[in-house]
């Protein structure tokens, strides 16, 4: 090895120059990489509707992710081989043999600090403006490639095929929904989103999987008139009711014959007596069967967004909910689906009930069993389950396959579970404990 300025001609500054813009190249490809992986599609639509230069084109680029990481990949690798073996050739040149291993130290710290930490740092800090500068370059990289880019997906899919994999890349990792409800949750857990806010957002997310038995008023506990009282028996329960829509039946409480709205009656009652000349005993001769409108009847199984979308296409806020066998099975309102999102909707007409959970003196919770698992769940922020139940009481028989007798305890899904109150054959109140918080001692 001679005199280290002897190497110093214009061959060594090219290589040297060579190097450094290579690690520039390797910087912009790892930043892309991280700033497009990175990068909300949401946010990119949102600054690409605001006519943000290059959103657009970072939105096309995501949408073929295995071909845009493939090409980033294919001219990584490119460039920091080339970069490695010029600095192999430049350090042996001048240091001899013991230049390989100064190479390999050397580009591994550039490398690693200039072409793989620094620009991914900075990507995954702002990656939706980052993704927005590369993405005008990038795009015409990742044409380029293409074709090299497609014979490997072929390659790599042969081999993964031998193996039994099979990758279909029309399919979604992630749903929208997921990704939505997984940052919310992430969101309530650092603090940054209110659970109040949390629950009024997946409200409106679940409506879609949640049909309309689940939230339904069941026929046990539905205020019905019957056709056949007297007239003035049934204006007085229509007046005094805290429901304006009662639904009507003849004979049998479960064939409604119609809808009586008391808005309605007190129209046509005032009509009467004002062609009476206000004598208010004209208001005998009322026909509440050619008063009341005719029933809307909705399949329990309807999706709580259908029902919705109906409900306003229909100009409808009322449905009576049947089985698939046409029997009556409860009932649903406008109002009972916006409750799903914005919580308890209460007036000045809705009268007063006991809460459904309260807390007694040992910390024990106590629930009515016809509280919905759902309402529970986003009440006490817990996460039972409710595939195979839709309240508490129905999650408590599915589970012991039987209907328990008060005082029976059962223990599954982290919690303790005390009958207290049984009505029959309904379980009306339960107490609730989570296994994993010591009983208190009286």
């Amino acid at each position: 090895m001679g005199d280290f300025a002897d190497y110093l001609d214009l061959s060594f500054w090219l290589t040297v120059g060579a190097i450094m813009l290579l690690l520039v190249i390797s910087g912009f490809f790892s930043g892309s990489e991280t700033a497009l992986t990175a990068s909300s599609r949401g946010k990119l639509k949102a600054q690409a509707d605001k006519g943000a230069n290059g959103a657009q084109k970072a939105l096309t680029l995501t949408e073929d992710s295995e071909r845009l990481i493939g090409a980033i990949l294919l001219g990584n690798n490119m460039v920091n081989i080339l970069a490695a073996s010029l600095a192999t050739a430049l350090f042996t040149r001048v240091f001899g043999d013991s230049g390989v291993a100064l190479a390999t130290l050397v580009m591994t710290i550039l490398v690693l600090v200039f072409a793989e930490v620094l620009p991914k740092t900075y990507a995954i800090s702002t990656p939706e403006s980052a993704a927005i500068k590369v993405a005008p370059l990038l795009r015409w990289v990742v044409a380029v490639f293409s074709p090299i880019v497609s014979v490997v997906r072929l390659v790599v899919r042969g081999v993964l095929a031998m193996f039994g994999v099979r990758i279909d890349p029309d399919r979604q990792i992630m749903s929208v929904h997921e990704e939505i409800a997984g940052t919310l949750a992430l969101g309530h857990s650092s603090g940054s989103v209110e659970k109040e806010h949390r629950d009024r957002l997946l409200g409106a997310l679940d409506l879609s999987e949640r049909t309309v038995e689940e939230i339904m008023r069941h026929r046990s506990q539905i205020e019905v008139v019957n056709a056949d009282d007297p007239i003035a028996d049934i204006i007085a329960q229509c007046i005094n009711s805290p429901h304006s829509r009662l639904p009507m039946y003849r004979e049998d409480p479960e064939n409604i014959v119609g809808i009586l709205y008391a808005r309605d009656l007190v129209r046509e009652m005032h009509r009467l007596v004002i062609a009476e000349q206000g004598d208010y005993t004209a208001i005998r001769k009322l026909d509440v069967n050619a008063l009341a409108r005719p029933p809307y009847f909705v399949p329990e199984t309807t999706p709580l967004d259908e029902q919705m979308q109906e409900f306003l296409r229909l100009r409808r806020h009322f449905a009576l909910v049947v089985d698939e066998y046409g029997a009556l099975h409860g009932l649903i309102t406008l109002e009972d689906i916006l409750e799903e999102i914005v919580g308890e909707i209460e007036d000045e007409y809705d009268t007063e009930h006991a809460p459904e959970v309260e807390i007694d003196s040992a910390g024990d919770i106590l629930v009515d069993g016809a509280m919905t698992i759902r309402d529970l769940n986003r009440t006490l922020d817990w996460s039972l389950p409710d595939e195979e139940a839709v309240t508490v009481a129905g999650l408590v028989i599915h589970e012991a396959q039987s209907i328990p007798d008060e005082g029976q305890v059962f223990s599954f899904h982290g919690c303790r579970f005390k009958i207290l109150v049984r009505d029959g054959n309904r379980i009306t109140r339960l107490s609730l404990r989570q296994m994993d918080r010591p009983v208190e001692s009286d």
